[in-house]
């Protein structure tokens, strides 16, 4: 990870290309897929999913490394098998960890992309509930990316389910599902390979897909 100014000075350097020793090196990352600063606390969230199976923290200032995470709060372990599950218990480590963001009130929330759920953690990595989207999908996965709603408790979580060609819209107390829009197609307000979601300060939710889909879509909120 690299760290720059907004003129695009060089700040910081976390970890070293190739260097990774797996999921428990706290010196480097191996293809890391999303990252979030939380401000309240200065501190960098890591979804290290591609190839790592963790949530790793560190300073944002200076890069030091602080704690470390998997599913249910485990121990990041890189030798339990990840061959998806789609019934019965979820699988005690992630599988492409894809997506994290940091709620106000100080919850991380993890898109576990391949075991095609959402998990909830308190700020120190201690697990506290999860949701499975879609749970029997296959290939891609669902939990890609995650947005927060604009308002002030941020009430709604946005979550990017590209198996689906879907965004859905979940109450992000109960994790329960309240709205859904798009499917997959190549037409507006479609969608092909959804990969990543956000929102602005005036509630409209923007999409970027990759592959095939090439392109950012803009959603006005009504």
């Amino acid at each position: 990870l690299l760290k720059f100014t907004r003129d695009g000075r060089f700040l910081l350097q976390i970890g070293r290309r190739g260097a990774s020793q797996g999921s428990l090196d706290t010196r480097n990352l191996n293809n890391a897929a999303d990252m979030y600063v939380h401000p309240e606390t200065n501190e960098l969230f890591v979804a290290d999913g591609y190839v790592n199976r963790r949530v790793v923290v560190f300073d944002a200032s200076t890069g030091a490394y602080k704690r470390m995470w998997g599913a249910y709060g485990n121990t990041p372990d890189d030798e339990v098998s990840n061959t998806p599950q789609y019934e019965g218990p979820g699988s005690p480590q992630f599988n492409t960890v894809h997506g994290i963001r940091v709620s106000d009130d100080s919850y991380v929330y993890v898109a576990d992309r391949r075991n095609n759920r959402v998990q909830v953690f308190t700020i120190d990595g201690t697990f506290d509930r999860e949701v499975f989207i879609e749970r029997p999908t296959r290939l891609l996965g669902t939990a890609f990316s995650l947005a927060f709603s604009e308002d002030a408790g941020q009430q709604y979580l946005y979550v990017a389910d590209a198996g689906n060609g879907r965004i859905r819209i979940l109450d992000r107390q109960t994790l329960d599902e309240v709205g859904q829009f798009g499917r997959i197609g190549r037409y507006a307000g479609q969608f092909v390979f959804l990969h990543n979601v956000a929102v602005d300060s005036q509630g409209n939710v923007y999409t970027a897909e990759v592959g095939g889909g090439r392109r950012v879509q803009k959603f006005i909120r009504n």
